[in-house]
């Protein structure tokens, strides 16, 4: 299986292919973490890559695996990433 890509070896891949210098890249790549943390709530959308939503997760009944002791698991907030049609056919080819 191949090695994900590390944040320098992207930061150093789009500063090729852009010819911008590293620094710069890093601080867009960063600005742009944190708008999508900030705007998570409201649905943040990167075009042609997917988008941030936020789901309520129902309080629900699980099972501790070492037990098998029934255990309740509370209602939570959770942030979920979408990927967009455009990408999933770039990657696994169209049906």
């Amino acid at each position: 299986m191949a090695k994900s890509m590390t944040k320098s070896a992207i930061i150093a891949h789009l500063a090729g292919k852009a010819a911008l210098p590293k620094k710069h890249v890093a601080t867009v790549l960063d600005h742009l973490a944190t708008l999508a943390a900030k705007e998570a709530k409201n649905m943040f959308t990167i075009p042609g890559l997917g988008k941030l939503v936020l789901r309520n997760l129902k309080a629900r009944m699980g099972r501790n695996p070492q037990t098998g002791e029934p255990i309740k698991i509370a209602a939570k907030r959770v942030v979920r990433f979408r990927v967009a049609k455009a990408l999933k056919d770039a990657v696994l080819g169209k049906k």
